[in-house]
C-alpha cells in the first residue's frame, strides 16, 4: 500500500511537527517513508508545507504532483493549493479557519473538521497539527493512532514531553472528528 500526502498551513500551526510525526509513525510500524518539508523565508506566519509518502514497498521521489489526500490548515493554503489533490482524493479542511464554499471540487471527499475549535476545547491552540494528523491517520489508516503517539516521544524534545498526554487527547480528537 502507499499514501501520499500534501499539508499546507502557515508557519506556527506546527505543519513540519505533524510531517514528522507522521514519518516517524511510519518508521516505528517498519514501513518505507519519505518527508520533504517547506517553508517560507518569514517562518512564523509565512506558507509552511510538507509532503508525506508512506509505503510498503519502496518509495520513490518526495515530490508529490498530485496527492491522494491534502490537509489544508488555513485559507490560503486552499486557495493557493487546492487544485494539487488528485481527482477522487480527499481533502481535509480545517474548517475553523477556511471557507471552501466558492471552492469548485466536486470530484473528491471532503471532510471538514472544526481543528482550531478542537484544539481550543483542548486548552491549546497550538495543537491543530495533532488534530489533523490524528484526523489523517483515521481517515487513510496509512499509520495506526498508537503509533502516532508513540512518535510523539521522539519528535517533540525531551522539554516538552510533558505535553505528550495533551497532545496524545488531540490525536485522538482529530480521529474522532472523521467518524462524525
Amino acid at each position: 500500500m502507499k499514501y501520499d500526502l500534501f499539508i499546507a498551513g502557515f508557519g506556527g500551526q506546527g505543519v513540519l511537527l505533524a510531517g514528522n510525526l507522521l514519518s516517524y509513525a511510519a518508521i516505528i510500524e517498519e514501513k518505507n517513508v519519505s518527508f520533504l518539508p517547506a517553508y517560507g523565508v518569514e517562518k512564523r506566519g509565512g506558507a509552511a508545507m510538507c509532503t508525506v509518502v508512506i509505503a510498503d514497498g519502496e518509495v520513490g521521489s518526495p515530490v508529490i504532483g498530485r496527492p491522494s489526500t491534502c490537509v489544508y490548515l488555513n485559507q490560503t493554503s486552499l486557495e493557493r493549493y487546492g487544485a494539487k489533490v488528485k481527482d477522487g482524493g480527499v481533502a481535509i479542511i480545517n474548517s475553523s479557519l477556511v471557507d471552501d464554499s466558492s471552492w469548485d471540487r466536486d470530484d473528491l471527499e471532503i471532510i471538514r473538521i472544526p481543528m482550531n475549535r478542537i484544539a481550543m476545547e483542548l486548552g491549546d491552540p497550538r495543537m491543530v497539527n495533532m488534530v489533523a494528523a490524528g484526523a489523517y491517520a483515521a481517515k487513510t489508516g496509512a499509520v495506526a493512532l498508537e503509533s502516532l503517539e508513540q512518535a510523539l516521544k521522539s519528535v517533540l524534545p525531551e522539554r516538552n514531553h510533558r505535553f505528550i498526554p495533551a497532545n496524545v487527547q488531540a490525536i485522538r480528537a482529530g480521529a474522532a472528528a472523521v467518524g462524525r
